[in-house]
């Protein structure tokens, strides 16, 4: 892309736009066609406070990407396009879209950036497949919790042995005891 002088409300829009995709744990692009305000408002709602959806001119949105060091979504500036920032949970975002577009076919998920990657409309439908978090780390406390036990009985068990075998001796010597002493 030829890098011609924008105008300064260009500017300051593809500042706030870099800096966006700067901040994102990862962005997903959209298009939009055909949905209504309130549906695109509800999508909004949807998705939290951690996300914000908004709708950018494909060249400046490009620029932005690129100004952001971003490659690899050129491909995907067709159409109208919006852009889906997730500061929060990706995983939650991302069911948050692939719900909403379930519902309404006229949401095309395009693609995205994740960890600095462009990533296909698959990728994206299988970051929405996974576990949130939240879910993955009580499972992952869980299984953790389930070996704690394991390892503490593992050392208490010769503990216990040597508990047993002392007792055991205790009590042979008393009865050595009793037989000598009658």
């Amino acid at each position: 892309m030829a890098d011609k002088p924008i105008r300064a409300d260009k500017a300051t829009a593809v500042a706030e736009l870099t800096e966006s995709f700067r901040n994102a744990g990862a962005t997903v692009l959209t298009e939009y066609r055909g949905l209504t305000v309130s549906q695109l408002t509800q999508l909004r709602r949807s998705l939290g406070a951690e996300t914000s959806y908004t709708v950018a001119k494909n060249t400046l949105a490009k620029r932005a990407a690129t100004d952001a060091g971003i490659n690899g979504l050129d491909e995907l500036f067709t159409g109208p396009t919006a852009l889906t920032f997730v500061s929060g949970d990706v995983v939650e975002a991302a069911k948050g879209l692939r719900d909403f577009a379930k519902a309404n076919p006229k949401l095309v998920i395009k693609g995205g950036v994740f960890e600095g990657r462009a990533i296909s409309a698959a990728e994206v439908t299988k970051l929405a497949d996974l576990e949130s978090r939240e879910v993955l780390l009580a499972k992952l406390a869980g299984a953790m919790k389930g070996n704690l036990s394991k390892a503490a009985a593992l050392f208490q068990a010769p503990l216990s042995k040597a508990a047993r075998a002392a007792a055991a001796l205790a009590d042979k010597k008393r009865e050595q005891e009793g037989a000598e002493a009658a």
